[in-house]
């Protein structure tokens, strides 16, 4: 931990130095909730958000809120490991792969052409109770299975120790996960000035006894459950992708873990509801996927579940720059020279693509290095070819 900031009403403890204004900000607001419980805890890849910081945790007694989960519910990463090395893979093997994903993985604002198999979707789950979800079913069938714009991405990458090759993939519950998100923070903004609530702008809330927030939270776990089932979808195709080009590849296990969502945990000996906003729950001996930017290394990690940071970590680098500011500062062939010369294979070629060029992020290797006492590094990856959302 970095350092403790003394709050309105609960303290913060950080687990970095350097807060924009921002950033620091909505932290001050998250220390004055009356329902916050014991602190709030930032990651190290902290930066400001809509209401409250990405990179930020927030456990709260009897009340949950929309914005501390954010609009991409269940956003997270996957990673598998092949039983490939990395010079296995030629240039032209590896755009050969990349091209077969495009044919089979819509990127961006792109659905499927068709409905996919109704059995893709999460199951176990009664539509008649949840409202938006229903309403959303038809697009969900052809937005399974597609990875999504902004930071989302498909990664070819190897072990920096072994050569070994890996796969992973960021995305996450596509625009039902939208709909979800605005249509409960709506009705909890709706209420809080109904019940002449003190009400922190983007942080309205539910309380868990109302049936509104048994919906939402109803709402919440499909499109968990939903982005998950996308990233599996996906995988699916990545790796028939891969074999296509290397007929002998295999895949252990998958990897995969969620990084926005709240969830009933016990810590310190209570019951609450943990928000995670771009953190990744990291209890101990729990394995996880800290990300970097596409010119950048990414890490397979274990938790060391520290209950200061209420088990949790970051979830990638962290943005250093908005994405409008990022394409005004940023040089384009500074950038893709930056990754040419680690012979990484990427689609880098527009100003308006640098909104996502590794100099807008943070140095991941320092983001790891202010988390030591949450996770243990098991894998360093390098990136080999990237596909950004």
């Amino acid at each position: 931990m970095e350092k403790v900031i003394m709050g309105t009403r609960v303290p913060a403890k950080l687990w970095l130095s350097e807060v924009e204004d921002s950033c620091m900000s909505q932290i001050r607001d998250l220390t004055s909730l009356p329902f916050a419980f014991r602190h709030i805890a930032i990651m190290p890849d902290a930066h400001a958000g809509k209401g409250m910081p990405i990179g930020g945790v927030l456990a709260t007694k009897g009340v949950i809120v929309p914005n501390a989960v954010g609009v991409d519910i269940g956003c997270g990463m996957c990673a598998i490991k092949t039983n490939r090395k990395a010079e296995d893979f030629s240039y032209t093997d590896l755009t050969s792969i990349m091209s077969e994903i495009r044919k089979v993985i819509p990127l961006g604002f792109d659905h499927q052409n068709k409905k996919q198999d109704k059995e893709l979707l999460p199951q176990g789950f009664d539509f008649e109770e949840m409202p938006i979800v229903k309403n959303q079913y038809e697009a969900c069938l052809k937005q399974i299975g597609t990875l999504g714009g902004g930071n989302h991405f498909i990664e070819i990458q190897k072990d920096t120790d072994t050569s070994d090759v890996w796969v992973m993939l960021h995305s996450g519950s596509r625009n039902v996960g939208l709909k979800v998100a605005n249509h409960y923070n709506k009705i909890a903004q709706y209420w809080n000035e109904k019940w002449y609530s003190e009400m922190i702008p983007g942080l309205a809330y539910l309380p868990m006894e109302t049936q509104m927030a048994k919906d939402y939270f109803r709402e919440m776990n499909f499109c968990v459950a939903f982005a998950f089932a996308n990233r599996q979808l996906m995988m699916t195709r990545i790796c028939e992708s891969i074999q296509s080009v290397k007929p002998d590849t295999d895949f252990e296990p998958m990897i995969n873990i969620a990084h926005n969502y709240a969830a009933w945990e016990n810590h310190f000996e209570h019951d609450v509801i943990v928000h995670r906003k771009g953190a990744t729950r990291a209890y101990e001996g729990e394995i996880g996927i800290i990300p970097g930017s596409m010119g950048t290394k990414s890490y397979i990690v274990e938790g060391l579940g520290n209950p200061e940071s209420f088990k949790s970590c970051s979830h990638g680098a962290g943005r250093l720059m908005g994405r409008k500011d990022a394409c005004r500062r940023l040089s384009l062939e500074e950038e893709t020279e930056r990754m040419n010369q680690q012979g990484i294979i990427h689609g880098l070629r527009t100003q308006d693509g640098l909104d996502e060029a590794p100099g807008a992020y943070k140095d991941i290797d320092q983001v790891i290095a202010n988390e030591r006492d949450l996770v243990k590094p098991l894998v360093e990856l390098a990136p080999m070819a990237v596909i950004k959302g």
